[in-house]
C-alpha cells in the first residue's frame, strides 16, 4: 500500500505551485488544467460528478516533488474556499540555518506562525506555521541520536 498527498487549493493551486517553487524550490512534474480534458458525456449525465469549474484555466491535477515526496494538488470545483484542518506538512530540516531559512521563507507573504520557531526537547529548532494559503506546516531539525 502506498499513501500520498493531496492538497485541494479551490481556486489558487497554480499560485501555491508558483509559491512553493519560490520557496521550496519544488518541481512540478505534470499539469493538467480543466480545458486540457476530453469531454466526457456520461460524466456530464451523471449527478454525483460536478460541474466543471467556471474557470477552465484552473488546475485539474497536478503533481509535484518536494524533497523525495510526489505530492498532488488541484483546484478541485474551485470555488474560493480552500481548507486545510487536520494535519500538517513537516519539513525536516538537517541544520538550524536551514530550518530558520524554511521558516521564515514559508511564513512570508500573509503567512502565519502558530509556533514560534525555537528550542525544544526533541529538535534543537522546531516550529509550526500556517501558509499563506491556509497549509499547515511544521519545520523542525532532525535531531542526531
Amino acid at each position: 500500500m502506498h499513501t500520498q498527498i493531496y492538497l485541494f487549493f479551490d481556486g489558487r493551486c497554480q499560485e501555491a505551485l508558483d509559491f512553493y517553487k519560490a520557496k521550496l524550490g519544488i518541481e512540478v512534474e505534470m499539469l493538467m488544467r480543466f480545458k486540457d480534458a476530453p469531454p466526457d458525456p456520461e460524466a456530464a449525465a451523471d449527478p454525483n460528478c460536478g460541474p466543471p469549474p467556471a474557470n477552465m484555466d484552473a488546475v485539474m491535477h497536478s503533481c509535484f516533488k518536494l524533497g523525495g515526496q510526489s505530492i498532488m494538488a488541484s483546484d478541485g470545483y474551485a470555488l474560493g474556499k480552500p481548507e486545510f484542518k487536520g494535519f500538517a506538512l513537516s519539513l525536516a530540516a538537517k541544520t538550524e540555518d536551514e530550518a530558520e531559512k524554511l521558516f521564515a521563507a514559508m511564513s512570508s507573504d500573509g503567512g502565519k506562525v502558530t509556533q514560534p520557531l525555537m528550542k525544544t526537547f526533541f529538535s534543537p529548532k522546531f516550529g509550526m506555521l500556517e501558509d499563506k494559503f491556509g497549509v499547515n506546516w511544521m519545520v523542525v531539525v532532525e535531531q542526531k541520536l
